[in-house]
């Protein structure tokens, strides 16, 4: 029988009503997939998820000769602080050929900025390579003899970057010896902005030899920034590996139980200590000391 009268306009309605259910079911486990796939996502939690295989591929080796020398290295940078597989192996093998052809631009600052601070010291030293090459250093003893007088009498600016750049060759084997006793001659100068640049080259240079004069630096000198700045090179920046700046450890454990130390150093000594470690442990040189003892 055909509905006649109200019931005859129902039907349609129920059967829309129908529809319209399992529309929004569907549309409902549709969009909780979507957002779980979405919040799976924007998880900023658990292991780091790579985003690709990171090798350069072929296609990224056929494009690199078609660049000039300049955008060679800065993608090259780029690829090695994203840890991409053979990156640093390119830079290595191409550094002869991009010599007195790279220049310092903002592009390639901001990208070695990234670099010298990357986790991977290998990154780092790449990095170190091609600033070289934009400094328009030699690596050899000429180099420290044309820098040495520079960089223990010069003028301000040239003195900065004569500690800088004798760090730099330092770093990568020339003349560790004595480009350590000429940068070490600064670090008790007057000059706040010698004394910088001294630590800075303290920390690229990074041979064993540089750990105390560092802590030292760290303990007694009156300005704070250079405090920090040892610190950070103890700590986490210029290129001490893991082993060297766990020698330091010690020596901070004291430093954390140094009454005469003010509270702002204090708290630099803490933070170097689970910079170089890695413990999360309060500002409490006990917790510490006990700590440090449990590994041994």
């Amino acid at each position: 029988m055909q509905p006649t009268g109200p019931e005859r306009n129902r039907a349609p309605f129920a059967i829309a009503l129908v529809a319209l259910a399992g529309v929004l079911l569907a549309s409902s486990a549709s969009a909780r997939a979507a957002w779980d796939q979405i919040a799976r996502v924007l998880s900023l939690h658990g292991k780091p998820e790579p985003a690709s295989a990171n090798v350069l591929s072929a296609h990224h080796l056929e494009a690199l000769d078609s660049m000039t020398p300049q955008e060679q290295a800065e993608f090259l940078l780029e690829r090695a602080v994203n840890h991409y597989e053979g990156a640093t192996r390119q830079i290595e093998s191409r550094l002869p050929a991009w010599r007195g052809r790279i220049e310092p631009g903002e592009r390639f600052e901001n990208l070695f900025r990234m670099a010298i601070n990357s986790d991977d010291l290998r990154v780092r030293a790449a990095a170190v390579e091609i600033d070289i090459l934009t400094r328009k250093l030699e690596k050899n003893t000429e180099t420290v003899d044309r820098l040495e007088p520079i960089a223990r009498t010069g003028d301000q600016g040239p003195r900065a970057n004569a500690l800088w750049d004798l760090g730099l060759i330092g770093g990568r084997g020339v003349e560790q010896s004595r480009i350590a006793s000429i940068i070490f001659a600064s670090v008790g100068d007057q000059n706040v902005n010698i004394r910088y640049w001294a630590v800075e080259g303290l920390a690229y240079l990074a041979t064993d030899d540089v750990i105390d004069p560092l802590l030292n630096i760290f303990h007694d000198d009156p300005s704070p920034m250079i405090r920090e700045r040892a610190a950070c090179s103890l700590a986490q920046s210029g290129m001490l590996n893991k082993e060297q700046r766990m020698r330091a450890v010690p020596r901070l454990l004291d430093f954390a139980g140094d009454g005469a130390l003010d509270d702002q150093t204090r708290s630099w000594v803490f933070q170097a200590l689970r910079d170089i470690t890695g413990a999360n442990l309060p500002h409490d040189a006990t917790a510490w000391r006990a700590w440090y003892s449990s590994l041994r």
